[in-house]
Formats: structure tokens, C-alpha cells, sequence
């Protein structure tokens, strides 16, 4: 165990420890002196800035972006604007920020996505100074003007600009100065000469610290923890000051005997720590400050860089890459000399049953009777996490491996979730992928709490940086290893890995469809237009569409298409799909960008939708309508079209128009009966007029039969009777009609000589019913005796004479008929009951 103490430093009640991380690959023969340098949080890439060897007019700076292991990524001669500062987003996207005020956002790999500017007044003072902060809203930047001016971007996903106040008496830039996040505002504290200041949205405000006096000396550099909640201020005279961020409570001060401003100043503090320090870089001097007034003092020889991280510092040199921490309670507790805490017993009892020795027994019954063998488990456990070296991860969950055997009622799932997580760090940590994660820093299912600022980090963050750097093969294998769902995992890098395929020039269109089809197959929430879209973008529209065709749903299918300019293709796609939305969609774009002529022959090729545009037509467009009908010449249609658009005219002449030319279309297409019967409507129409300019009926407009029972009930009986001859109506049905009028108007002698004009086509019992219906039973008495005999039974019954039913049923011997009247009887028809009842039992003999 003593080797492992080897490299940890006291300070305070604390121990801190460097790491090493990698072994660099890079060559930087001049070292990091004369580049400009950015090192993105989390693990992340490392992008140089390096000046030209040759100072010439034509050689340019080059651009160079390496993994956290040194491996080169991409290279390029920087060709735009002096640069002032680098920095990363927090989805790994450099930032250059130019000095005037242009800022360039490149990938990974070098590829220029975007560039943003922050503000005409930058461009004219241009940058003295800037900054790159990650707040709860995102990536920022911070710059100071050449006229002494703060320009705020919060994010530069959502660029929103923000200038902040004027400092009074400030003259170029200041000593220093840094960006705070609180309450979630973005403020600015600076440092001019004596005075500190505070700038938000509104105001500028001086501050005068408590524990700060005026012999302090003026503050000459600054620095905020990465959780925004502590402040670290150095003066002229060599003192550190550490307090919290809102300059309320001081935490320490320490005389470090250097008068000169450090390089960096960096914090350096895991989470729930309550030794916090700060880690400052001299030019052969890396001296570690703690809250405690205690100092660890490291001599250097390269020129290094310091990152600062949530849980550490990395220390960047051109030979190796270090991670400064404080050692966690839980490995001090375990590996600290002559340590007698549980998960130490139990990790010298695995040692000693490694040996085959018997002190094994003796230190697993001691943790038994102290009932500190589950602690010991647990210890092991969470010191395995915190470790970097994978032997020493081994050495301790072999350990608590072998502890639990001994446990009866012991949960494995926190070992079992430590061993897969561990797993995937070493993973990733490989100096070949570069990722040197910190189990803290592991992207978890759940919120990792920074202060009072959140960042979520979820595996999908790793499975990002894994496809980022186009590490596919290790990501599908962490996706099925962690079983993460396949629309957020595998499915999420095979779609970045068709996006890269679909780039590649020197493979031909159909080697790249058939390599994403095999590949990709039918995974879950893979959509093949995402990746066809990307292809059109790259300019090989012919990849798209064979892409397309494996593509599943429709919906996404017609839309590409349509932007393509492959109408003809989507039309057919649409109709194919069945879904008269989408078939819709296609035809009102193609509507649009075709002339008329070449549309309506792209529908003919098409008969659904055709059928469906024509549907479309009759509810919104008439005239169209007529176009397509004149076209294919469909004289049915044509000749439906024009009856239809003559009940939408008021004007005589244009309604009867219309209908001479239905009557000529349905004669074109051979329909005689719809040209009679629209030649009918024309002359009724004509007839309808002549009554309404003569005799004011207001009958324009009324079916035949209609018009007919309006002239009877206005008494005009000749013209209504013309019509009857005229128009061939069948006699039942004008008796009926004239029958019902006159019974109506109460006309009764009219309706007696009506009814002698001729023997009635309908019979007399129709009269003495509407008779009855106007309570007038003196007149239905007279039609009685002229009813047909199968029906004088009914009569009698509708003008309630029961004897004369009860003398009809028994005269024609009829058995229901005679029922029927029985039914009919009062109890007080003792006599007429008993006749029938005879009547019916002699029927029934029969």
C-alpha cells in the first residue's frame, strides 16, 4: 500500500495527488510558450494555436486540434483575422474569437459551421481581452473593448448581445477580471488599480470586501471556481485571498513571497470537499494553496497549461498530461500508512487469502465481530471508483468481491453498477480515444449537481463524444453494454456514421446505399430521409433517392422529394402510401410549380390522384374542374357540371344556358333519359317564369310536383292541370295531389264534382280519410257507399260506425275484419259483441 501514498502530498487535513494521465503524443519541439492554447473541460480536445516558423509575409499560423492523449485530429494554416482567444463549447466546438469581434465555430475536425459577430462597436475598438464561460444557459463569451466596454454573449447557440455598463475612470483594459454566474445572472467582476467592481445587466457597482484592506495592494489576477462558488483573488504584494464568490465570507490568506501575477490560477476542488485550493503556475513553479494557509510547492521544467475541471486540475506539458486532486476520504481511509478503517482490514484479507495465509480468517473475524464487514465492502467499493490505475481498480473490487461472499443480506448492485461503470471509463480512457473521464465527470442517468448551477449529463453526452470523434465501433459497443434504449443509442450512432458515409467522394452512389442498408437494416428510430437529406445537401440528389427507397414511411419520403424537384417520383410515392393527405400535399405543390397544361397531364398519369384532386375541385374549384372535364373530354361529367352550376345562377337566361349545354353534353355522351329530363327542367322553368311574370306566384325554382300543389293551392286548376298533361305526371298522382288541396281549402263541393269527373285511379277511401282529418264526417259519409267492398270496413271504422263495419265484416264472412271491429267495441256494445262473436264462430265452422 505504501506505493501508492508515494505521490500524495499533505496539506491540511488533505492529501493531493498527480495523476498521470497520458504519455503525450504530440511533437511540440517549441513547446507551449508561444501558442495560443484551449483545453475543453470534462476530458475533453486540446486546440493550439501555433505560431509560423518563418516570419514571412506568405506563412500563416496553423491551426491544431489534438485528443487529451495528444493523438492529432486535424491541422490547418489559419487564414482569417488575428486571433485573441480560444475556446470550447459544451458540445466540443471551438470557438476563435478574432480581434474584431468576429467569432469563428469550427468541429471536431476542422470544419467551419458558423461565425457570429459581437457588435459594430467591437469592430471599430476591436478585442482587447476576451473570455469563454459555461453557465446553466450554455457556452458564453465575454470581451472588453478597446473602449473599455463589456459585450456579453449568454449563449452562442441563441446569440442574444448584451452590453454592460460603463466602469467610471477605466482606461484600456482592466488588471484583471472574470465572469461569475449568480442567481442565475452573468456578471462581471473586475479589478482597476485598488477598487473591485461588479457589473450586471443594469449597474455598475464598487465593492468593498470586509476582509480586503487597503494594504492588500491592488488585485492583479482572479479566479472563479468551476462551480461559480468560490473566488480567488491575488495582489501586487504576493497575497492569495480565497473567499466565496459574493465576496461576503473569506475562506483564507496565504503569502505565496512572489510579487509577480502567476500565469494561471485555477481551482482545484472535488465536489462536498471542505479543503477547496487553488492551483497557481509560475514559470518553474506549480504551487498548490489551501484554505488551510498551507502551500505544496511542485518545480516544473516545461512550460505548462492548467485546465481546471469539477473534480481536479489537469496539468498540460509537452511531455505528459497530469491530474491534480485531493484524494478522496474514502482512499485516504483505505491506503493512508498503518490505517486500521474497515475497507483497509478487508483489502490486506484479500492479500493474505491470495497468499494461502490463515491471517485472512483472523482479519474477516474481526470485521465480523466488529460488524464492520459491510462498511468494509462499501469502502472498497467506493475507493475502486475513485482510482485511475485499473489494477488498483481490480485489487479492490476483488476484495469487495470477496468480502460480500460473506454477507448474507448484502445488495450487489452498487459493486455490479461500479464494475460496468468502471468498464466503461477504462474504455474510453485509452490513450487511442482520449477520453480521460473522472467517475465524478461519468455521464450518469441523473443530474450531477455543480453549486447552484446544473449541467445534465447523460450517457448520451458519451455516446456524443464517442460518435463526435467518429469512434463508432466503441460506441455501438457501449450502447448494447449499458442497454440503453436503441433510438437513443445505437440507432443515434448509426445515423451519424450513415451522415459521414453519405461525405465520402470515393465510393460510388450505389456501393455507399447497399453499405448503409446492411449496416443499418431496419434498426428502431433510424430514419433513412435524415440520411438522404444529408446526401442531397452534399450534392448527389441520385444517392437520396436510392436511399429513400429504404425508406418505410412515406411521410418522410414525399417531402425530400418534393425539394429535390423529383415530383413525378413523389406523386407516385403518395399515391402508393394511401394517405389522401399526403397525396393532397403533392398535388397543391405540383399545382404550383407546373403551368396548367403540363399538371393536368401529370394527374392523367396518376388516376387516384386525380380522382382525389377532382373531389378537391368540387368544394374549391369549379372552374378547374371544367378544365380537367373539357380535357379528357368526359361529356358526362361536363354535362353533371353544368346542371350543378345552374342552380348556382339567379338569372334566368345564364340558368337556362347552362342547361342547353348539359342537354347538348348529355347528347354527346349518349345519355337520352339526363338529356330529356334537362330539357323537361328548362321548359319547366320556362313555365314557372311566364306564371310568375302573369300571375305573381313566385314558383321559379320548384320541382314539378312542388310547383303543382302551389297552383292548386292558389286555385289555378287549369294551369295545374296543364302541367299534368304536359308533363306526363302519372294520375294517381295528381288525384292525390288535387285531393289533398281541395281537402285542404275545405273546397267540398269541389272535391264531390272532382271526384265524379271520372272513377277515381285511386279509390274513395283516400276521400273519406282526409274528409275525416278535417273532422267533417258529413262528407266522408257521401264516399262510403262508393269505397270498394275489401275496403268498407275501414270506411265505417274512420267515421267510427261501427255497425255499418260490423254489417260489412259479417257480409263478406272475413274473420280478421270481423276481429278487427271486435276490437273496436265498448263494453256497452253488449248486443253488436254477441253478433259478431256469432258471426266469427260461424266463419270459423266454415
Amino acid at each position: 500500500m505504501t506505493f501508492i501514498t508515494a505521490n500524495w502530498n499533505p496539506l491540511g487535513d488533505a492529501f493531493y495527488r498527480k495523476t498521470e494521465l497520458y504519455d503525450m503524443c504530440w511533437d511540440l519541439k517549441d513547446a507551449l510558450r508561444d501558442c495560443l492554447v484551449a483545453a475543453a473541460p470534462y476530458g475533453g480536445p486540446i486546440a493550439l494555436l501555433r505560431k509560423p516558423l518563418r516570419c514571412s509575409p506568405s506563412s500563416r499560423p496553423q491551426l491544431e486540434i489534438y485528443s487529451a492523449s495528444g493523438f492529432a485530429i486535424t491541422s490547418f494554416p489559419w487564414k482569417s483575422g488575428p486571433l485573441v482567444h480560444l475556446g470550447w463549447t459544451i458540445t466540443d466546438e471551438l470557438l476563435c474569437i478574432q480581434e474584431d469581434g468576429s467569432v469563428l465555430i469550427y468541429d471536431l475536425f476542422g470544419s467551419f459551421k458558423r461565425h457570429f459577430s459581437m457588435g459594430q462597436e467591437v469592430v471599430q475598438n476591436q478585442v482587447l481581452e476576451a473570455k469563454v464561460f459555461h453557465s446553466p444557459f450554455g457556452t458564453g463569451v465575454a470581451i472588453i473593448s478597446g473602449s473599455s466596454h463589456f459585450t456579453l454573449a449568454t449563449n452562442v447557440d441563441e446569440l442574444k448581445l448584451r452590453r454592460l455598463p460603463e466602469v467610471p475612470g477605466l482606461q484600456g483594459k482592466p488588471l484583471c477580471w472574470a465572469v461569475l454566474v449568480q442567481d442565475r445572472q452573468i456578471k462581471v467582476l473586475l479589478s482597476s488599480g485598488p477598487e473591485l467592481y461588479i457589473l450586471d445587466d443594469t449597474s455598475c457597482s464598487e465593492v468593498h470586501p470586509p476582509w480586503l484592506s487597503p494594504q492588500a495592494g491592488s488585485i492583479i489576477h482572479m479566479s472563479v471556481s468551476f462551480s461559480y462558488k468560490y473566488l480567488a483573488l491575488f495582489t501586487d504584494t504576493g497575497h492569495l485571498f480565497t473567499a466565496s464568490s459574493d465576496l461576503q465570507n473569506k475562506l483564507s490568506e496565504i503569502d505565496t513571497k512572489r510579487s509577480t501575477a502567476p500565469e494561471q490560477m485555477v481551482w482545484c476542488r472535488r465536489p462536498n470537499s471542505q479543503q477547496p485550493s487553488v492551483v497557481l503556475l509560475w514559470d518553474r513553479l506549480l504551487m498548490v494553496a489551501g484554505v488551510c494557509n498551507d502551500t505544496i510547492q511542485f518545480p516544473i521544467e516545461d512550460q505548462c497549461v492548467l485546465v481546471g475541471e469539477m473534480d481536479g486540475v489537469r496539468i498540460l506539458s509537452t511531455r505528459s498530461h497530469e491530474l491534480l486532486q485531493e484524494v478522496p476520504l474514502v482512499c485516504q481511509d483505505i491506503f493512508k500508512i498503518a490505517s486500521m478503517a474497515p475497507g483497509a482490514l478487508l483489502l490486506e484479507a484479500h492479500r493474505e487469502y491470495e497468499k494461502s495465509s490463515q491471517k485472512a480468517d483472523e482479519y474477516l473475524r474481526e470485521l465480523k465481530e466488529q460488524s464492520m464487514l459491510e462498511e468494509a465492502v462499501k469502502q472498497c467499493v467506493g475507493a475502486a471508483r475513485y482510482e485511475y490505475d485499473p489494477q488498483t481498480q481490480k485489487s479492490l473490487l476483488r476484495a469487495a468481491s470477496f468480502g460480500k461472499c460473506f454477507l448474507a443480506d448484502f445488495s450487489a448492485d452498487p459493486f455490479v453498477e461500479t464494475c460496468r461503470e468502471l468498464r466503461v471509463l477504462n474504455a474510453v480512457r485509452v490513450s487511442s480515444v482520449g477520453l480521460p473521464l473522472t467517475y465524478p465527470q461519468y455521464p450518469r442517468m441523473h443530474v450531477v449537481r455543480v453549486d447552484q448551477q446544473f449541467k445534465h449529463l447523460t450517457l448520451q453526452v458519451l455516446i456524443d463524444r464517442l460518435v463526435y470523434r467518429q469512434l463508432y465501433p466503441l460506441a455501438i459497443k457501449v450502447c448494447h453494454y449499458l442497454k440503453i434504449p436503441d433510438y437513443h443509442g445505437v440507432s443515434r450512432v448509426l445515423r451519424h456514421w450513415a451522415s459521414c458515409k453519405v461525405q465520402q467522394k470515393d465510393l460510388s452512389d450505389e456501393a455507399i446505399a447497399k453499405a448503409v442498408c446492411a449496416k443499418v437494416g431496419d434498426s428502431p428510430g433510424f430514419s433513412y430521409s435524415h440520411i438522404a437529406a444529408k446526401a442531397y445537401e452534399c450534392g448527389r440528389a441520385e444517392l437520396a433517392i436510392k436511399l429513400l427507397d429504404f425508406e418505410a414511411r412515406s411521410g418522410e419520403q414525399v417531402p425530400l422529394l418534393l425539394k429535390m424537384k423529383r415530383s413525378h417520383l413523389a406523386l407516385s410515392k403518395a399515391v402508393e402510401s394511401g394517405d389522401t393527405d399526403l397525396v393532397y400535399m403533392v398535388v397543391t405543390h405540383l399545382k404550383n410549380e407546373m403551368n396548367r397544361g403540363d399538371f393536368f397531364m401529370t394527374l392523367r398519369n396518376q388516376p387516384v390522384a386525380l380522382s382525389l384532386y377532382k373531389q378537391f375541385c368540387k368544394l374549391q374549384e369549379q372552374e378547374t374542374l371544367k378544365d380537367l372535364y373539357n380535357q379528357d373530354d368526359d361529356h358526362q361529367e361536363l354535362a353533371n357540371y353544368y346542371v350543378s352550376a345552374s342552380y348556382r345562377e339567379k338569372r334566368m337566361d345564364i340558368r337556362l344556358s347552362l342547361l342547353q349545354s348539359a342537354v347538348d353534353e348529355y347528347n354527346k355522351a349518349k345519355n337520352d333519359f339526363a338529356a330529356k329530363a334537362t330539357e323537361d327542367e328548362m321548359r319547366l322553368l320556362r313555365f314557372q317564369r311566364k306564371l310568375d311574370e302573369d300571375k305573381a306566384t313566385e314558383l321559379l325554382g320548384l320541382s314539378l310536383q312542388a310547383t303543382m300543389e302551389a297552383l292548386l293551392a292558389l286555385g289555378f286548376h287549369k294551369q295545374a292541370e296543364q302541367l299534368y298533361r304536359d308533363f306526363k305526371v302519372p294520375e294517381k298522382r295528381y288525384w292525390w295531389l288535387k285531393l289533398k288541396s281541395l281537402a285542404k281549402k275545405e273546397e267540398w263541393e269541389e272535391l264531390e264534382k272532382f271526384s265524379k269527373t271520372k272513377k277515381s285511379p285511386i279509390g274513395y277511401l283516400p276521400f273519406v280519410e282526409v274528409c275525416m282529418k278535417r273532422n267533417n264526417k258529413y262528407e266522408a259519409k257521401k264516399y262510403v257507399s262508393r269505397v270498394m267492398p275489401e275496403q268498407k270496413v275501414r270506411a265505417h271504422l274512420a267515421i267510427s260506425d261501427l255497425e255499418g263495419a260490423a254489417d260489412a265484416a259479417i257480409e263478406r264472412r272475413n274473420e280478421s275484419e270481423i276481429g278487427i271491429v271486435l276490437s273496436r267495441c265498448a263494453a256497452s256494445d253488449r248486443l253488436l259483441i254477441e253478433r259478431l262473436n256469432r258471426a266469427r264462430t260461424s266463419t270459423v265452422k266454415k
